[in-house]
Formats: C-alpha cells, sequence, structure tokens
C-alpha cells in the first residue's frame, strides 16, 4: 500500500484546513487508517483514527476541533482541521494498519505515507 497525503499549507489561528490521505495498491476499507504529527524537535504523536468499522478516536488535544472520514469510492481518507492553533503547527502523516483493532502507537501501523506540512500563524 502506498499512501500520499496532501492539503497542508500555511494558516492564520482560527482558520481550517482539509488534509486527504489518498492509497494505492490497496483499498482503505480494508484498514485502519490513522493521522499523526510531528513538531520540529518533538516526538511523533497520535492525532486520530478511523477503524475498518468506521469507529473513530481522536487525541484529547484535537477532539472537538478536528475530524477524520473515510470515502471508500475514492479510496481517501480526510481529516478536516477547524478551529487551528499555533501549536497544530507540525508535519501531518497519514498511516494504515493491517491489523484487527486500532491503535495511538507508531509501532500499530504498517504503512506510512509522506507527510504535508501544517503551519498555523498567530
Amino acid at each position: 500500500v502506498q499512501l500520499q497525503a496532501s492539503g497542508g499549507g500555511l494558516v492564520q489561528a482560527g482558520g481550517s484546513l482539509r488534509l486527504s490521505c489518498e492509497a494505492s495498491g490497496g483499498t482503505f476499507s480494508n484498514y485502519g487508517v490513522a493521522w499523526f504529527r510531528q513538531a520540529p524537535g518533538q516526538e511523533r504523536d497520535f492525532v486520530a483514527t478511523i477503524t475498518r468499522s468506521a469507529g473513530t478516536i481522536y487525541a484529547d488535544s484535537v477532539k472537538g476541533r478536528f475530524t477524520i472520514s473515510r470515502d471508500s469510492a475514492e479510496n481517501t481518507v480526510t481529516l478536516q482541521l477547524n478551529s487551528l492553533k499555533p501549536e497544530d503547527t507540525a508535519v501531518y502523516y497519514c498511516a494504515v494498519r493491517s491489523r484487527i483493532g486500532s491503535s495511538r502507537f507508531i509501532s500499530g501501523y504498517d504503512y506510512w505515507g509522506r507527510g504535508t506540512q501544517v503551519t498555523v500563524s498567530s
């Protein structure tokens, strides 16, 4: 499975962005998909995941502001980022989990895409 993340950019605090993760070589509906983010000098952190059964889990820091969803027809997973804050600035990565269940950990995912930069100015 190859993943391509897109949709990042520069936005002012309070603004919105929509990130997309497109898969090739696999079908998203067969996998759990997650978004992680990594700020400069920081570890890569869990943001959100959508399971095979379309259940969703969010990090506390983004709950109520970010929404993860899956478009099976387009074979994409999107992350809608609303009410952005400067601390949301990071490179955002999408990842796929081929095993049953969900995970908030990097080790729980088998395939990773290149990241997309999100920068939120104050």
